[in-house]
């Protein structure tokens, strides 16, 4: 007598993944989630912002911010480097149609420069030197990294500037991004517009130096 032989089951079939590059619902709550955090640093400091009030400013649920940052550390320089790739674009798009002249380039990327930092945007709050000096030495170090590669903008503008001799090119980039900089505490609307303001700081340096 023949033994009946069970019939093997059909493998389910899985479901299907999803396509390349597309991206999950809670990917799409990262930039929120940045500007809200943004807002609340710029506003109250870091010591003074938690990650539950950045969670409930963006709409998410308090633990749901660890699906994006492991920490607040984490989640602050995230935000510090989405203000300096704003201010790089900024600079990149006045470079793109600045010309030839070296002058006049650099004064292209002061006043997209202070454009971006006069702008009303928290995160222009988040990468002035001010903010740094209250963080801790160790996220201070990560700040200054993610400044020194925009920064390293400016360099590449003042090498092309024909410059007497003996003057340090290094500390003409230091004094006029200080100057620029300084701005934030002083300026008000209602009277010069940011491009005008960035073209009087560069002629402070310009006028001496112009061998032209």
């Amino acid at each position: 007598m023949v033994k009946s032989q069970k019939k093997k089951a059909k493998p389910k079939p899985r479901a299907a993944k999803p396509a390349s590059g597309g991206k999950r619902g809670p990917e799409n709550r990262r930039q929120p989630l940045l500007d809200a955090a943004a807002a609340l640093f710029a506003e109250r400091g870091y010591a003074g912002t938690s990650t539950r009030s950045v969670a409930t400013a963006s709409g998410m649920l308090p633990g749901s911010i660890y699906y994006h940052f492991p920490s607040k550390d984490a989640l602050l320089l995230a935000v510090h480097e989405e203000g300096v790739r704003q201010t790089q674009v900024a600079v990149d798009a006045a470079l793109a149609t600045a010309g030839d002249d070296p002058w006049m380039r650099l004064q292209k990327v002061c006043e997209a420069h202070l454009e971006t930092v006069l702008g009303g945007s928290p995160y222009s709050r988040i990468v002035s030197p001010d903010f740094a000096r209250a963080l801790p030495a160790k996220m201070r170090r990560h700040l200054i990294a993610q400044r020194d590669a925009y920064e390293a903008q400016f360099s590449r503008v003042i090498d092309a500037i024909p410059l007497p001799e003996g003057v340090q090119r290094r500390y003409l980039r230091l004094a006029l991004l200080g100057s620029l900089n300084w701005s934030l505490t002083w300026y008000h609307a209602g009277g010069d517009t940011p491009g005008v303001i960035a073209g009087r700081i560069l002629d402070l340096y310009r006028l001496p130096l112009d061998t032209r």
